[in-house]
């Protein structure tokens, strides 16, 4: 329990601690470098008094091509931030020591990822673990006295050390063939080598440090823990008396291509007894577990449908002494994501996508009564204290920054940093809208319009249409970091950006309606959106526009390419779909095209190929870019490839830009600042300008 509850009188913090600037005298568009050197702030957490908050900061060290961390703490009363990593000491995943004294991190300073702490008030970080192979995850006990490690170990090893040996053997062998006997043998953009993330415990002696070989505590698990490629210290917790480790897992076997089905298990941190599945019952998602604060309670989100990656997650408690199950706010038609506590033991906390926003929402844990209690652009990562809450927010026309409010009472939320202020001073963006009309079936349907930043009275602007991926995604009001609309709006283009049926934020129905329906609803959702956005704002240039997407934009890019191309000068792929037969067969991930197909593909042949883009290569005839990385395991590259063979085989106007290195995602500032430059630079040539 957090006992402080300061007064909301509070300034600006952080380095840059100017006020909002006024208009520049001679103002620029946003560019894709301005984008990539902007520093990014995130994960604000109140201490356990209540009186500072820890954040993380990313600054891009452009020489070097890589996004480098820091960790910062301020005052929650007001004034300066402090600096607690210095720059020769990269840092992640910072956490409050149990007694706020310290701030726990990693940093691969030494060679290797290894955890780290740093006084509170500021002084010298010191190591606290220095084992042989790379710490991924780390969380302290309740106590303070032992910390919950997860280590990429092979299964038949009994000690960190028979990993590392096992490694630098494979390193000195002539031999490179690798056996496998299951599919699933990559992963994102990684090659599987035959370990597992697995969850250690090791005590932290008197002088701060963690030593002596770690207990594993996961044992007999075939599984990831934390899950990836994106699983973090979130999907493992202990109970506040620090007995048990309550984790998240999806078993592996030979299922784990088609299975969603992660369980939550509970062990006892002495080793006593084997893992314990809680939630056998359901064959789908369970994950993210959070104790209530006196114990009795365990909360997750679970999803209902078995190999339904986008279904809704539902907010689940478990009475510990009864072994009683209950779902909460059953009837809300949103999705919960990320959990957090109220102090009261009465609410629980979750921002989530709401018709093209990101809000936080108070959800009654008795009733299920649900309120919104903070709004506005984007929320990202959030914590409570009392009745306060920080946060970060963002929006289409601004990155993130920190902000400090009330959930109760009449108190007006104030801005706690303004990172980018000096970077952003001299530069216009472009003013932004949401609209809706009626699409498929007459249903309401969302978008986003941004003018260009240098929009003037009766002047028309040639049009970026931005189709995102998912499919159940949405590009609502938030500051991406690769498909950012101040781009475009920043070379003087509009920017149109439907969310089609399948979107998220607009209800489970509306979700669920784009599977098996790829090329249908959605198709007609941006024909209708392009009309209503054209009809509805007279500076888009129906004439001069182009049609962008990635991933599931993509493969639309492609679809339209077939079936809906009248309207566009220029397409954009980036790492689309080209032929869903091949998809299915190739992805990594295979619960995601058998479900979104309706089966396996040798099965439901027929209904895959009504949506198929590869069957309308004959009415292509618009020119096209097409991008992809080497790396991408999602989409594999050879899809990129057969797009581009069958443009140019076509006869079409179509480039190829091609990422040796680069994922589903074009991540590296250099990678970045070239895509942007290329996607740019083809706008313009098809548009005239």
């Amino acid at each position: 329990m957090r006992l402080s509850v300061l007064a909301l009188s509070l300034a600006l913090v952080g380095p840059a601690l100017a006020a909002e600037p006024a208009a520049p005298a001679n103002p620029r568009g946003f560019t894709a470098k301005d984008l990539v050197m902007l520093d990014r702030v995130s994960a604000p957490q109140f201490s356990p008094d209540g009186e500072r908050i820890l954040y993380a900061l990313r600054e891009t060290n452009w020489e070097a091509d890589r996004g480098v961390g820091s960790l910062w703490v301020t005052d929650a009363s007001g004034g300066a931030g402090t600096r607690l990593t210095p720059a020769e000491l990269p840092a992640s995943a910072g956490a409050w020591s149990p007694d706020g004294a310290f701030v726990y991190f990693l940093s691969a300073k030494s060679g290797s990822m290894q955890v780290w702490r740093v006084p509170a008030g500021g002084g010298d970080a010191t190591q606290v673990t220095a084992y042989s192979l790379d710490v991924g995850s780390f969380r302290l006990a309740p106590d303070g006295k032992a910390i919950a490690l997860s280590f990429e170990v092979f299964a038949d090893c009994g000690t960190l050390a028979c990993t590392a040996e096992r490694h630098a053997a494979h390193a000195n062998d002539k031999r490179t063939g690798v056996q496998y006997d299951r599919i699933f043998v990559r992963h994102w953009d990684t090659w599987k080598d035959g370990t597992r993330s697995q969850v250690f415990l090791s005590p932290i002696g008197a002088d701060g440090t963690a030593a002596g070989e770690p207990r594993l505590l996961t044992k007999g698990i075939d599984g990831d823990v934390p899950g990836k490629p994106f699983g973090d210290q979130s999907d493992y917790v202990f109970s506040p008396d620090g007995s048990t480790l309550v984790f998240s897992v999806r078993i592996a076997g030979k299922s784990e291509p088609w299975s969603t089905n992660f369980d939550l298990f509970e062990v006892p941190v002495d080793g006593s007894a084997a893992p314990k599945n809680l939630t056998d019952a359901n064959d789908a998602m369970d994950t993210n577990p959070v104790f209530s604060a006196d114990g009795k309670t365990l909360f997750w989100r679970a999803m209902k449908r078995p190999g339904f990656e986008a279904d809704r997650f539902g907010l689940m408690a478990l009475d510990r002494a009864t072994g009683a199950t209950r779902e909460i706010a059953a009837d809300w038609d949103r999705s919960f994501d990320t959990l957090v506590p109220g102090d009261d033991g009465r609410t629980m906390y979750t921002a989530t996508l709401d018709t093209g926003t990101h809000p936080v929402f108070e959800v009654n844990l008795a009733s299920g009564a649900v309120r919104k209690v903070v709004q506005g652009g984007n929320i990202g990562a959030f914590d409570i204290d009392g009745d306060r809450i920080v946060f970060t927010r963002d929006s289409i026309a601004a990155p993130a920054d920190l902000y400090l409010g009330a959930i109760r009472a009449r108190i007006a939320e104030r801005r706690l940093t303004n990172y980018n202020a000096e970077a952003l001073s001299g530069i216009r963006m472009g003013e932004y809208e949401q609209f809706s009309f009626k699409g498929w079936n007459d249903a309401t349907v969302h978008g986003y319009v941004i003018k260009p930043w240098n929009a003037e009275p009766g002047k028309k602007a040639p049009v970026a249409f931005l189709i995102h991926g998912g499919p159940q995604g949405s590009f609502h009001n938030q500051w991406h970091y690769r498909w950012n609309a101040q781009t475009y709006a920043g070379m003087g283009f509009a920017v149109v950006m439907i969310d089609f049926h399948g979107s998220t934020g607009y209800g489970q129905a509306f979700t669920d309606s784009i599977s098996e329906d790829w090329g249908g609803k959605p198709l007609v959702d941006l024909q209708k959106g392009w009309a209503a956005a054209l009809e509805k704002y007279d500076f888009l240039d129906g004439e001069r526009a182009c049609a962008l997407g990635g991933s599931y934009g993509g493969y639309m890019v492609n679809w339209i390419a077939g079936n809906w191309n009248e309207p566009w000068d220029c397409f954009v792929n980036h790492a689309g779909v080209f032929d869903l037969r091949s998809m299915a067969y190739s992805t990594e991930e295979l619960w995601f095209t058998e479900w979104e197909n309706g089966g396996v593909p040798w099965e439901n042949a027929a209904a895959m190929e009504k949506h198929n883009p590869v069957n309308f290569v004959q009415n292509w005839r618009v020119p096209m870019l097409v991008i992809h990385g080497q790396k991408d395991y999602r989409v594999l590259v050879e899809q990129g490839l057969a797009t581009f063979g069958a443009l140019q085989r076509r006869g079409i106007e179509s480039e190829l830009l091609y990422f040796p290195d680069e994922n589903h995602w074009i991540l590296r500032p250099h990678n970045s600042v070239q895509w942007h430059e290329s996607v740019n630079a083809w706008l313009q040539e098809h548009t005239g300008r």
